[in-house]
């Protein structure tokens, strides 16, 4: 399968949505922007919720193409809401049996509502259940529809942080196991930082950037993508266990990272996403003495991008990582930063994805 193919134009704001995108059949890519960047219309269009007149290509099949239209039921997508929209007539057991039957699947459902955690609420009706329950239900129920697609539309936008928290790990199974494609909108830099191998960058209708996440969360075209969120770097690390003083130690490919001890403990080189802020990097031109941050790595300027007369976005390589820091220019001229030039990147904070 090569992919998700989209070229289409669709009314939407005062600019109106342009795509022209393919995206791998494999992963999960975060279709990323502001509330009326046009996220959710992308969804609708590849659903089939909403004709564009363009064209839609999923693997070998042409949804959509300006003569042919497939309709939703026959091209076989998942899609997960914000809301759970369960039937509130059935309890937990009959919503994924319903699901299940409609796919044509007479297995055994108890394997599966175990290993999403649902044994305990086969029984309940919808009403009686948690945002975040009822969320985890929606998620099963789709899956059990043997989707070839999975769209989920901002699915954790309005759930509390705890419940979010029992979600994502499901997410991430799904990406990690299923072998399914799935396209996940959402404007949360966590959520996509976390969550996502590739991203989609979105303003005002037009894809600002696209890539392998960490690409574009450190790729300043995507910056109208962002807003007020400030993007940074996704770095991995692997775990190299705890230090003294209640700190631990992860190392690059180059060097380590020092952080707070982790709840729970990682296991050991288990690899572990982290986001590191623009505003958390210092740059020191000679080693700094006498700070009370801990991570101090040499480093190496990169690129220099202007984000307006008096800011500048210095792009770096550290112990193997690519870094961001964010100066303003009387910093950058003060210290005499160019390309190619060594310097020592001083990390205040250091952040995982998964919190």
């Amino acid at each position: 399968m090569t992919g998700l193919d989209l070229a289409f134009r669709l009314p939407h704001g005062p600019r109106g949505i342009e795509i022209d995108l393919t995206l791998p059949a494999t992963g999960l890519t975060a279709i990323f922007g502001p509330s009326g960047a046009g996220k959710s219309s992308i969804l609708r269009a590849i659903a089939g919720f909403e004709r564009t007149g363009g064209l839609i290509r999923f693997g070998e099949e042409t949804w959509e193409d300006g003569r042919r239209f497939t309709p939703p039921h026959r091209r076989r997508i998942g899609m997960v809401f914000q809301s759970p929209r369960l039937f509130d007539h059935l309890d937990v057991a009959g919503n994924l049996a319903y699901a299940a039957r409609r796919a044509g699947c007479l297995q055994d459902l108890r394997p599966t509502a175990e290993a999403f955690g649902l044994t305990p609420l086969l029984s309940r009706r919808p009403a009686t259940l948690s945002g975040g329950e009822a969320q985890r239900v929606a998620l099963v129920r789709t899956l059990l529809s043997r989707p070839r697609l999975l769209l989920m539309d901002e699915p954790l936008s309005a759930l509390d942080a705890a419940s979010r928290a029992a979600i994502l790990p499901l997410i991430e199974r799904l990406r990690d196991e299923a072998r399914l494609p799935i396209l996940y909108v959402s404007h949360s830099l966590a959520e996509v930082a976390r969550l996502a191998t590739r991203t989609v960058a979105l303003a005002e209708g037009r894809v600002r950037a696209q890539g392998a996440t960490a690409e574009v969360l450190a790729d300043p075209r995507a910056a109208p993508a962002f807003g007020s969120e400030e993007p940074g770097s996704l770095i991995e690390a692997r775990y190299a266990g705890a230090e003294p003083q209640g700190l631990c130690r992860l190392s690059l490919s180059d060097g380590s990272l020092i952080l707070p001890a982790l709840t729970p403990e990682p296991a050991p080189g288990e690899i572990l996403r982290l986001m590191i802020r623009a505003r958390d990097v210092m740059i020191a031109t000679v080693p700094p003495m006498g700070l009370s941050a801990l991570n101090i790595l040499p480093a190496r300027v990169v690129s220099l991008t202007d984000l307006d007369p008096a800011t500048v976005d210095v792009h770096l390589t550290a112990a193997g990582a690519a870094l961001r820091a964010r100066l303003t220019r009387r910093s950058v001229e003060g210290l005499g930063l160019a390309p190619g030039a060594p310097c020592h990147a001083i990390v205040k904070s250091v952040a995982l994805a998964r919190d």
